[in-house]
């Protein structure tokens, strides 16, 4: 009986290897059409036939969950990452958990490894910039794939979102800050052309055009670093700040120390996203809450639900968020 052609007789007969022989069948866009068509040749000489239905069963039954994050420095996106990869632990899945490090081209090369070593599902918290082809990349595919946390570029429509509610966090941080009486509040972080900061910051644009006052919104790296360069330019008459993260009043509270402005007394602070530390510094940081815990793993359980039983989730879903107020904001108790 003749052996059946497999994938490595496509690759020798081609010269090329078995990964590009697999983006040539997936469809890839990322292989040069001149190595795509020396690879369909050797197909046909040898006598390979793909058999996709085989192939999506084995992509299926491995059990191993792709997961790319843009930053796992962050407190933030390791509790959402750790959340997530325990949750598919407890129904049987392995997670491959890759960090991009803010950089589209080893988003784009994490992603396309994944797809190669057949995990059966993605996960992508996006880096800023353009992802390439990574979204023609899981079409072709054929997997269930989400994208947490920010979008990417040009997706709408094509990939499941999953995030929090950043406007209304926005807006319930700034009231309470101006019901402590304060008028002069700034948002700082963030560029105001990525679509993140215009989520975090719209709730604090409309209660402040709300209360009739003027925003003060100051650009900025979204990292303790930047927090704590912003110190030294924030105006004097500033009364609050609501950050666009946790990271940045991290970094802004130790600017401020060193320039002996005390915060909860001086001037109040609100962090964004609730990590760890929040509750551990001195002064307390006030924060906008976000269960990132159950976040994770919700996300889990939508894309299983996907998988296993073919239910997609819907276009976009907005989990709810709070106030956690601690002394940043409110004030510090010397008694």
């Amino acid at each position: 009986m003749t052996r059946r052609p497999t994938i490595l007789d496509v690759a020798r007969a081609a010269g090329v290897s078995k990964s590009t022989v697999s983006l040539v069948l997936q469809g890839s866009p990322l292989v040069r059409e001149e190595t795509a068509l020396a690879v369909r040749e050797a197909m046909a000489r040898v006598g390979y036939v793909y058999n996709r239905a085989a192939a999506n069963l084995r992509s299926a039954s491995t059990g191993l969950i792709g997961l790319v994050i843009n930053d796992l420095r962050n407190p933030f996106f390791t509790e959402f990452a750790t959340s997530m990869q325990m949750a598919l632990a407890e129904q049987g899945y392995a997670t491959v958990i890759g960090n991009s490090d803010e950089d589209p081209a080893r988003q784009a090369q994490l992603v396309q490894s994944m797809i190669e070593h057949g995990v059966a599902g993605l996960v992508i918290s996006p880096t800023f910039g353009d992802p390439g082809a990574i979204m023609d990349q899981i079409a072709a595919a054929q997997i269930p794939a989400m994208q947490v946390l920010r979008k990417l570029d040009g997706s709408a429509g094509r990939i499941p979102f999953a995030s929090f509610d950043y406007a209304t966090g926005g807006a319930v941080a700034t009231r309470h800050l101006l019901d402590q009486g304060l008028t002069r509040i700034a948002f700082l972080g963030g560029r105001p052309e990525r679509q993140i900061t215009a989520e975090r910051a719209s709730g604090y644009l409309a209660e402040m055009a709300a209360a009739g006052l003027e925003p003060l919104m100051l650009p900025g790296a979204i990292t303790r670093h930047g927090g704590h360069e912003a110190a030294l330019s924030l105006p004097e008459d500033t009364q609050a700040v609501l950050c666009f993260n946790d990271l940045v009043a991290l970094g802004l509270m130790n600017g401020l120390a060193r320039q002996r402005r005390r915060v909860g007394e001086d001037i109040r602070l609100v962090g964004f996203d609730n990590i760890e530390e929040c509750a551990e510094v001195w002064p307390a940081l006030s924060s906008v809450s976000c269960d990132i815990a159950r976040f994770g793993h919700d996300t889990a359980v939508r894309l299983l639900g996907w998988l296993n039983g073919g239910l997609v989730p819907p276009a976009e879903t907005r989990a709810p968020v709070g106030l956690i107020a601690r002394a940043s904001s409110l004030g510090v108790d010397h008694g």
